[in-house]
């Protein structure tokens, strides 16, 4: 499987405090199934530790330290983008914060606030900058809780979507069901744990998959294979498998 959104790189943002906590977060996953980790720290204002300079080289420093330790799982460099820190971000800056550094794929970060009008907006220009664009966790906003027409517009322009582990995995969430309605409905198209190391520790991808064995068993592999790969090498995903059709539940149209 493959993991496309982690807080795993220690000491830049609200991830592991050190490489130990690191290791042990790269560890967890590793036996979870994982074999390919991204290291998406938060690129925001509110995180100046990270800085997309220094990512490639902090990407070697932890595959070193992994390696000695010998937790065979592979890490791929990228960012957790802000979307507005993205609009005047170089260039440079923004090949540097992408999957692999690649110049293609980018991790954005859905807000937690509610939804300004320009939102779309701002990933269109963003697009406009030859990025593909994957939304992280919009199920945890009350505004495409509210209106999931506003996230389906947003699919059927071409931005991909990323739900959580740990919301699939956890009935309990207000966001669970919701996040359900999006794989069921075919509006995501990766499953990532969010994973921040000690302290959170959020559902595995496993436990994601297996929360959907009874609405789309066969996409949900999908989302942790090969439509991940797909993006780590910047291509086009390949057609979604179909499940067998299951009595839906009840969809908010708004």
């Amino acid at each position: 499987m493959i993991d496309l959104h982690t807080h795993v790189l220690p000491g830049i943002d609200d991830g592991p405090r050190d490489t130990e906590g690191a290791v042990a977060l790269a560890t967890r996953a590793a036996a979870d199934g994982v074999r390919v980790l991204a290291a998406t720290p938060h690129v925001r204002a509110d995180h100046p530790g990270v800085r997309p300079e220094e990512l490639s080289e902090r990407v070697e420093h932890l595959r070193g330290a992994l390696s000695a330790a010998g937790v065979r799982i592979e890490v791929v460099g990228g960012g957790e983008v802000d979307i507005y820190w993205a609009q005047s971000a170089t260039a440079d800056d923004l090949r540097r914060v992408s999957y692999g550094q690649r110049g293609t794929d980018l991790l954005v970060e859905t807000p937690y606030a509610p939804l300004h009008d320009h939102f779309e907006q701002l990933l269109f220009q963003l697009r406009a900058r030859g990025m593909r664009l994957l939304l992280a966790h919009p199920e945890r906003n009350s505004a495409f809780q509210e209106k999931p027409k506003r996230l389906a517009n947003l699919v059927s322009q071409g931005v991909l979507v990323q739900v959580t582990a740990s919301t699939l995995a956890s009935p309990k969430r207000r966001t669970h069901a919701f996040a359900r309605g999006l794989v069921r409905e075919g509006l995501a198209h990766v499953i990532a744990s969010d994973s921040h190391g000690a302290g959170l520790d959020r559902a595995g991808l496993t436990a994601g998959v297996a929360a959907l064995a009874e609405v789309a068993p066969r996409r949900a592999q999908w989302m942790v294979t090969e439509a991940p790969a797909a993006i780590l090498a910047g291509a086009p995903l390949p057609p979604p498998p179909r499940d067998r059709a299951r009595r839906r539940a009840r969809w908010p149209r708004g």
